[in-house]
């Protein structure tokens, strides 16, 4: 059974730890909530539950509600179950994900998947999934339940979209900037309103939304040069995953942009027929550098990290919104 909650997210960097100062208990109470929310009888489902849940993370989405509230000056417990069901939404789509990219890693431990096998973690995450709408039809609000409903949405839209994509490296920048909106973004910008909803600021919604958008974009954006630039120990999941499955994030579509025409023959072996060899993931990488395809990755990062910072000029200064433009400084320079 499960008994505890979630460890407290290891800070490797101090850029989060005003973040975890100030909602430390609340975030305490969100992971009792999931816990308790996850024991079942079913053996299976708290087995694969507690593997994903309590297995650390950087809990970045229910920080954002949980911040967000403490930010409009909300003083009730709404938030608290809220930032929960914006977590489970998070987890079912991670261990859908594992399985439809093949993934064996996932924060430094073996995937769900493949502990449990892809047939029980499909089903497990769609036992969360049903947790999380359980949590936003108990809050009472219509707002709320479109807010998640339409987030959950547009996420399945965006994996879709994503899957479209797979092996074709001449997709446009465009293209992959909606793939990543709809499929990560969104549920960083819900995770924000909601802490203006509950708060009843109104006139909050659409800047915290806005925030959230572009901290989503920026997040994801480095997490698809990490794939290729990061410490594997330090990144928790195996580097070069997302070259093994062909899938096109903004490093491959700007090296194959800027390539010689030997060089998008490379792309197109390696990605979209899938021909990979011993060495190409490095080479890969080598095309990658040679166009400056990774850093100027990471520099829109910081450009959309800019966009979110501009979002919160309406609010006057206080611990709260120092502490949302330090998630910021660690979307934009995170390692892991």
């Amino acid at each position: 059974m499960l008994t505890q909650t979630a460890s407290r997210p290891e800070s490797k960097t101090a850029s989060l730890d005003a973040l975890y100062a100030l909602i430390w208990n609340d975030l305490k109470r969100v992971d009792a909530l999931i816990l308790s929310r996850v024991r079942n009888e079913i053996e299976l489902i708290h087995d694969i539950a507690e593997h994903i849940i309590a297995s650390g993370g950087k809990r970045i989405r229910p920080a954002l509600t949980l911040i967000s509230a403490q930010l409009c000056g909300y003083e009730g417990e709404r938030h608290i179950q809220l930032a929960a069901a914006v977590e489970f939404i998070h987890t079912a789509t991670l261990l859908h994900d594992d399985v439809v990219d093949e993934s064996k890693l996932r924060r430094g431990l073996p995937t769900a998947n493949e502990l449990f096998g892809n047939k029980a973690s499909i089903l497990v995450g769609d036992f969360v999934l049903g947790q999380a709408f359980q949590l936003m039809v108990a809050d009472g609000s219509l707002k709320v339940l479109k807010i998640l409903c339409d987030a959950a949405a547009i996420i399945s839209k965006g994996e879709v979209m994503q899957l479209i994509t797979e092996g074709q490296p001449e997709t446009t920048v465009e293209n992959y900037l909606q793939v990543i909106s709809a499929k990560t973004a969104i549920l960083f910008a819900s995770a924000c309103e909601l802490g203006a909803v509950v708060a009843g600021q109104e006139e909050c919604e659409e800047s915290l939304r806005e925030f959230g958008i572009y901290t989503g974009l920026a997040f994801q954006l480095v997490d698809d040069a990490l794939d290729y630039s990061a410490d594997q120990a330090m990144l928790g999941k195996t580097v070069g995953d997302d070259f093994r499955e062909g899938k096109i994030t903004l490093p491959v579509i700007l090296a194959y942009n800027a390539g010689t025409a030997e060089e998008r023959t490379f792309w197109t072996r390696t990605m979209s027929a899938l021909d990979q060899r011993p060495g190409d993931l490095q080479t890969a990488i080598k095309f990658m550098n040679s166009h400056q395809s990774l850093s100027q990755t990471v520099a829109m990062a910081r450009r959309y990290c800019g966009k979110a910072a501009e979002c919160l000029t309406g609010f006057a200064p206080s611990l709260h919104k120092t502490a949302m433009l330090d998630i910021l400084d660690f979307c934009a320079s995170r390692m892991y």
